[in-house]
Order: structure tokens, then C-alpha cells, then sequence
């Protein structure tokens, strides 16, 4: 028996890789008024952007409760020998202390560690991807949290968002900021700090922010893994991944879609990078 790897929703692994790799995936909570869907399981991230940009309501999300790991780990553990289980910034959400409460309620006697990432999207699927290979190569839970601690702060995440709408919406910017930067043009640009998601500029031209983004990887030296994500617009973005092969191997460059619980925040239109260094 092996060692288990479980992650969120939030991770935003391309389609099919988790059941390739054998990770569990523990899907976010989505509300649109009083419907409530599990990302990626009740709604597809092109049906939520979809119903983002033409309903009336703006949805909110939540992460998922405590039950819904526990209801995993007593599933996952009669057939492994521990789990590690990597979530999205503990900074941005409530799923890794929820992990952590459901790890010690878990009836099984079934070693589980929790481990706060500190990135979201492809920067937390990079670590999960890693975490599961060293799993399959026979490391004990020690060695694999321990590899994972190391290699988080290699993870780094770079994005341009095409309007600041979505943010005043969430109540992240005020909605005279928005209407500001909508009569502008400013194209908003973001990165992950301290767990935290901040501002990392304004361009005036999507164009502008795209090269931003290519001089980015361009700068960010040897790279272990690299990986473009999109939400709506999947032509730019492997016209993206085709110029970003002048870098890095293209067949290797990961190509992913952001899910609803960040894309809530951020709205349509978005082009993140997430980046894996070489480490020291």
C-alpha cells in the first residue's frame, strides 16, 4: 500500500490528470442565491463563467466542511498506508482548517497530514503532482511533508485579469476603484504573497500585460514545472503556451482552467502563470 495525496478543487489540476495520478480531489462549494453546486461536480467552470457574466446574481463560495473530509479519509485509509492532504492558502480560505478538524475526527487509525500550501490553482497542483510522485516512489509521510515544505517557496504565481468588475463585486476593491479602471482600460495584474493574493501593477493594454507574463518566466531562471492557466479564453491561451515554448519545453508546459472559486474574484478573461523554480 501506498501513501494517498488529496487536494481541493481549487487546485485546478488539468482534466483527467487526478484520476490518472490517483489523487482525490475534494470539490468547493458554489451558491447562486439559494442553489448550491460543488465545483466541478454539480457545474462545469465553462457552465459558472457562463452563468457568472449573464445572471443577475453574483454567486459566492465556500470551502467545503469538515464532513466531507472526514467522509474521505475513512474511505481513502483501509487501502493506503497514511494520507497527505495539500490545500489552497490558508490565507484565502477555510478548506485547510477544515482538513485539519476532519484529520482528527477521522475514525480510521490512518496517519494524515495536513499541509498549508500557501499558493492556489496550478502553484497548489504543482505541489500536488510532486507530492504524489514521491509517494509512488516509496517515501514515508515524513519525507513527503517534509519535500513538499521545501518546495513551496520555489511556487510562484503571476496573472493579468481583464477587469477590476469582479473584484469590486467581492468587495476586494471599492466600485469607484472599478469604475476608474473601467474608464481607463487598466488591465489589473496579481500575484501571491505570504498566502496572500496582492497587486503586482496595472498595465493599459492586455498586450502589454501578456508580455509582462512571457518577461516573467522569461526572468524566473531554471523551472521544475510551468504551467498557463485560463478561464475563458483557451485560443489565447495556447497561442500563450505556444510562444512560452521559446522557453520551455511546450509539450511540458501544463495547460490549465482556473476553477469557480478563485474565478468568482477575478471574473472572465483571466491568464495566470504558475511556476515551479529549480530550488537551491
Amino acid at each position: 500500500m501506498a501513501i494517498k495525496i488529496v487536494t481541493d478543487s481549487t487546485a485546478d489540476l488539468p482534466p483527467g490528470l487526478a484520476e490518472e495520478l490517483g489523487i482525490t480531489v475534494v470539490p468547493e462549494y458554489l451558491r447562486f442565491g439559494k442553489e448550491i453546486l460543488r465545483d466541478h461536480v454539480d457545474i462545469s467552470p465553462d457552465e459558472f463563467y457562463r452563468r457568472l457574466t449573464h445572471e443577475s446574481i453574483h454567486p459566492s463560495t465556500s470551502q467545503p466542511p469538515p464532513q466531507d473530509f472526514v467522509n474521505t479519509y475513512n474511505q481513502l485509509a483501509p487501502g493506503c498506508d497514511g494520507i497527505v492532504s495539500i490545500h489552497l492558502s490558508a490565507k484565502l480560505s477555510g478548506t485547510y482548517n477544515a482538513a485539519v478538524q476532519a484529520a482528527r475526527e477521522t475514525i480510521n487509525k490512518c496517519p494524515i497530514e495536513v499541509i498549508d500550501s500557501k499558493v492556489v490553482t496550478m502553484g497548489l497542483g504543482q505541489l500536488v503532482v510532486a507530492a504524489n510522485a514521491l509517494a509512488q516512489s516509496g517515501r514515508s509521510i515524513p519525507q513527503i511533508v517534509a519535500e513538499v515544505n521545501k518546495i513551496i517557496p520555489d511556487v510562484r504565481i503571476f496573472g493579468l485579469l481583464d477587469t477590476l468588475k469582479y473584484l469590486a463585486l467581492g468587495g476586494r476593491i471599492s466600485k469607484a476603484q472599478a469604475l476608474l479602471g473601467s474608464m481607463l482600460n487598466i488591465k489589473p495584474m496579481l500575484t501571491i504573497k505570504d498566502g496572500l493574493l496582492v497587486p503586482a501593477g496595472r498595465v493599459r493594454s492586455r498586450a502589454k500585460g501578456i508580455d509582462i507574463l512571457f518577461d516573467f518566466v522569461k526572468n524566473a531562471g531554471a523551472l521544475e514545472d510551468l504551467a498557463v492557466v485560463y478561464n475563458t479564453d483557451l485560443d489565447e491561451a495556447k497561442a500563450f503556451v505556444k510562444r512560452l515554448g521559446a522557453l520551455y519545453p511546450e509539450d511540458k508546459i501544463a495547460l490549465s482552467q482556473l476553477g469557480p472559486a478563485l474565478g468568482v474574484h477575478t471574473g472572465p478573461g483571466i491568464i495566470f502563470i504558475a511556476l515551479r523554480g529549480k530550488g537551491g
